[in-house]
């Protein structure tokens, strides 16, 4: 077996599940993903269709799908689980709300404290970024030193997240268990292409 870090994909923030669908498709059937989470942005009726779509092309190819921080989404539209925004402050609640086996996973930033509290209250992973300069988050990138000292102390799975380039994959693959991809694809012509230049194959 690899050390080789899981796919996690993420779709573009906003968008619209008529336009999304056949190229999510195409992509996981190129590129298997251990993940799929649905970005927040748009209205809440666009993403429950999204979320509909992104259910029906990810469990038909075995992926887990997990929406950002709408609880009652996910349980309304039968995903597995949320990936929560704002570090442990809503783990617990979410744990409580969705049950035991759903998947819950925590954002925090470049904070190991906070990573730390989520695992406590029952995060199922934690997610670290940007790691790469980007626009798109608030705070400090994740470094590299933070995921060697997580992947070395703690058991709890740990994604990278934020302005993915092919230099930090190769630097963060021995470090991470989940790397996670988005913005970095579908902000190109060719996400399919975009993703074959980041990732191989």
């Amino acid at each position: 077996m690899s050390d080789a870090p899981q796919l996690y994909l993420m779709t573009p923030a906003g968008a619209q599940a008529s336009a999304l669908g056949p190229l999510l498709a195409e992509v996981m059937d190129r590129f298997p993903a251990a993940c799929l989470r649905i970005r927040a942005g748009a209205e809440e009726d666009e993403l429950g269709r999204l979320a509909d779509l992104a259910r029906e092309i990810a469990h038909a190819r075995d992926v887990a799908v997990v929406i950002d921080d709408h609880i009652k989404l996910a349980q309304r539209h039968g995903l597995d689980g949320v990936h929560l925004t704002d570090g442990a402050r809503s783990v617990r609640y979410a744990r409580k709300e969705l049950g035991e086996d759903a998947i819950v996973g925590a954002f925090c930033g470049a904070s190991r404290h906070e990573g730390m509290n989520a695992g406590e209250h029952g995060a199922d992973y934690v997610s670290f970024g940007p790691v790469g300069a980007s626009a798109l988050y608030r705070g400090e990138p994740a470094g590299l030193e933070l995921f060697q000292w997580w992947s070395e102390m703690i058991e709890i799975p740990v994604v990278a997240e934020g302005a993915i380039t092919r230099e930090l994959l190769a630097d963060l693959s021995p470090v991470t268990d989940f790397v996670a991809i988005g913005a970095e694809i579908w902000s190109e012509p060719d996400p399919l292409l975009a993703l074959t230049a980041l990732w191989g194959g």
